[in-house]
């Protein structure tokens, strides 16, 4: 064992040794020119870093929650409340980022996967993955941490105008952070960095945004956006992301309700 162990140290010792030697000449190296090539992707992770940092803070902060609920009734101030989060979200992560790129960068929509392409298997893509979050919403929406979470509007009796609200706020938000992330930022980090260091960069940003969320949804996040960046890159387009983006989300919070105790869907008679 001995006579293994050494020489494999050593080898481990001299290996090491040659790469930080390379490494320190390779630093001696260093170039902090910036070049038109690096504005798109640094561009785009800060504008995603401050983008969301804007939106937590203006809209996520228990001060924000507080003055709502100080000047409406609990329901209300519950609903008034989502929507501003879920508007000020679109504006921060869509509006603003889109709005600057198409003025700086050289890109189009079409550049960031806002067209229509490759429309068969993205639809195959779509139905598969709304087959499977189904019955996995249907089982998850039962469990407590969920229901102490979802729906977000903590809304006793949702009638047709609540679920119209919430669908078109929860819609508007999400495609404005599937913009985000897997437009805006992935496509503009594959031709800086390639495919793998982009998909890296974007899966660790999008699992570090649901570290509020909790454990279950950081964690999940992962092989969820690991998915969903495959999905994106192989069909060109962000609108796979963007309705089972959809699908999970709605299906989540109305499955939460429709098992939730204390809530439930308004009858029409």
């Amino acid at each position: 064992m001995k006579l293994y162990t050494e020489p494999f140290h050593f080898h481990l010792t001299s290996s090491f040794i040659y790469l930080l030697h390379n490494q320190t000449a390779d630093m001696e190296n260093l170039s902090f020119e910036f070049s038109a090539l690096d504005l798109p992707a640094v561009l785009t992770i800060m504008l995603t870093i401050v983008g969301y940092n804007t939106y937590w803070f203006l809209a996520i902060s228990p001060r924000r929650k507080a003055k709502f609920e100080s000047q409406y009734e609990k329901e209300e101030a519950s609903i008034r409340l989502v929507q501003f989060q879920k508007y000020v979200g679109t504006f921060f992560l869509g509006v603003v980022p889109l709005t600057i790129c198409m003025l700086v960068l050289p890109y189009s929509l079409s550049d960031y996967g806002l067209s229509f392409k490759n429309t068969g298997v993205s639809m195959l893509w779509i139905f598969g993955l709304s087959a499977l979050i189904f019955p996995i919403n249907f089982n998850a929406g039962k469990r407590e941490e969920n229901l102490q979470v979802y729906p977000m509007m903590r809304v006793r009796v949702w009638d047709s105008r609540l679920i119209l609200a919430n669908s078109v706020s929860t819609m508007s938000y999400l495609f404005a952070y599937e913009l985000l992330f897997r437009g805006l930022l992935l496509f503009t980090c594959v031709d800086a960095f390639g495919v793998w260091p982009a998909i890296a960069i974007n899966i660790a940003l999008y699992s570090a945004v649901h570290l509020p969320k909790g454990a279950a949804e950081t964690i999940g996040a992962l092989p969820f956006g690991l998915l969903i960046c495959y999905i994106t890159l192989t069909t060109g387009t962000i609108w796979v992301a963007v309705v089972v983006h959809w699908v999970l989300a709605l299906s989540n919070d109305y499955l939460a309700v429709y098992h939730h105790k204390d809530m439930h869907f308004k009858s029409k008679t």
